[in-house]
C-alpha cells in the first residue's frame, strides 16, 4: 500500500499574479527542469500514485508543462493541478491531451476587486476550459476559498460561470444556496464547488497557538519545493522545515531521518515538533 494519497510537486515557485491573500515568494524564482522533476518522479513512486503541482507557482507558467505532463505518464502517475485559471487557455490543448491529467483546481478567489485582468473573458475561458475538461473525464473543481472576506462578490463571479456553463436552474439555486456554506457542491459530472473560509498561511510572524494541533503532513502527504527541498506539507512554502534535499538524499531516508520521525510523531500526539506548525492557520480546520 502507498504511504501518501499525494504528493506536491512544485515545478516552479514563479505566478503571473500577486494576490493579496498569497504569502508571495522569498526564494529565488525557479523553475524546474525535466531531469530534476523525472528524477522527483522517481522517489516518490513508491509511496503515491497521484502528485500535485503546486506549492506556490503557477505551474501553467512553465514552458515544459507538456513534457513533464509526459513524464508523469510514464511512470504511470496521475496529475493534478491547482491554477488560477488565467492560462487555462493558452494551454488547454496541452492539458486536455495529457492522459496523465486527473484534475484540475482552479482558484476562482484569485479574481480580487482590484484585478488588472477582464472578468469576463477569464470566465469564459474558465468554463470553456471545464465544459472540454469534464467532456473528456477530467474532474474539476472551482474553488471559492474566500469565504467571510467582506470585498470579496462571489454571487458575481459565480453566477455568470454557471450561465456559460450551461447548469441547469436547479443545479445553480442549489450551488447559489450553498454558496456562504463551507465544503463541496457537485454541480455536475466531474464538476465541482470548494468552498471554504480564508486561511492565514503559516508563518513565523504569526502567533503561536496554544491549542493542540494535528496535521496531515508526513501523513497523507509530502512537499517538494522548486529546488528540491522536501518538506511536511503543501504549505511550507518558503522552506522553513527543510527536512534534506532530495537531490542530495534519497527520499526514503528524508522520511526516517529524525526531523520527520519527530514531526509525524508530534502530531499523533497533537503537539507538532516545529514552531512553525503552531503558527498554521490551515491546521485549524483539522
Amino acid at each position: 500500500m502507498k504511504k501518501f494519497s499525494r504528493i506536491y510537486i512544485e515545478i516552479t515557485n514563479m505566478c503571473n499574479l500577486s494576490c493579496s491573500f498569497c504569502i508571495g515568494n522569498v526564494r529565488a524564482p525557479r523553475f524546474m527542469s525535466i531531469d530534476e522533476f523525472s528524477y522527483i518522479i522517481r522517489q516518490a513512486k513508491p509511496y503515491t500514485n497521484h502528485i500535485y503541482l503546486h506549492v506556490l507557482g503557477e505551474p501553467l507558467i512553465h514552458p515544459q508543462l507538456e513534457t513533464f505532463l509526459s513524464a508523469a505518464h510514464h511512470f504511470g502517475m496521475s496529475v493534478n493541478i491547482t491554477t488560477n485559471g488565467t492560462l487555462l487557455a493558452k494551454t488547454q490543448k496541452v492539458l486536455l491531451d495529457a492522459p496523465a491529467l486527473r484534475k484540475v483546481s482552479i482558484s476562482l478567489h484569485s479574481m480580487e476587486p482590484d484585478s488588472t485582468y477582464h472578468k469576463e473573458e477569464y470566465l469564459r475561458d474558465v468554463a470553456s476550459f471545464v465544459t472540454a475538461a469534464t467532456d473528456k473525464g477530467i474532474f474539476c473543481e472551482l474553488r471559492l476559498w474566500n469565504l467571510g472576506v467582506n470585498d470579496i462578490d462571489n454571487e458575481a463571479i459565480f453566477a455568470p460561470l454557471c450561465r456559460l456553463l450551461g447548469l441547469n436552474n436547479a443545479a445553480q439555486e442549489a450551488a447559489r444556496i450553498k454558496i456562504c456554506e463551507s465544503g463541496n457542491t457537485m454541480l455536475a459530472p466531474q464538476l465541482f464547488l470548494g468552498k471554504a473560509a480564508r486561511f492565514t498561511w503559516p508563518s513565523m510572524t504569526e502567533p503561536p497557538t496554544e491549542q493542540p494541533i494535528f496535521c496531515h503532513g508526513l501523513r497523507n502527504q509530502v512537499a517538494v519545493l522548486s529546488n528540491g527541498t522536501v518538506v511536511p506539507c503543501c504549505l511550507d512554502s518558503r522552506g522553513d522545515i527543510a527536512l534534506g534535499s532530495i537531490f542530495q538524499t534519497p527520499l526514503a531516508q528524508i522520511l526516517s531521518g529524525e526531523r520527520a520521525q519527530a514531526l509525524y510523531k508530534g502530531f499523533s500526539a497533537r503537539q507538532p515538533s516545529e514552531e512553525l506548525c503552531r503558527r498554521c492557520g490551515y491546521a485549524k480546520r483539522f
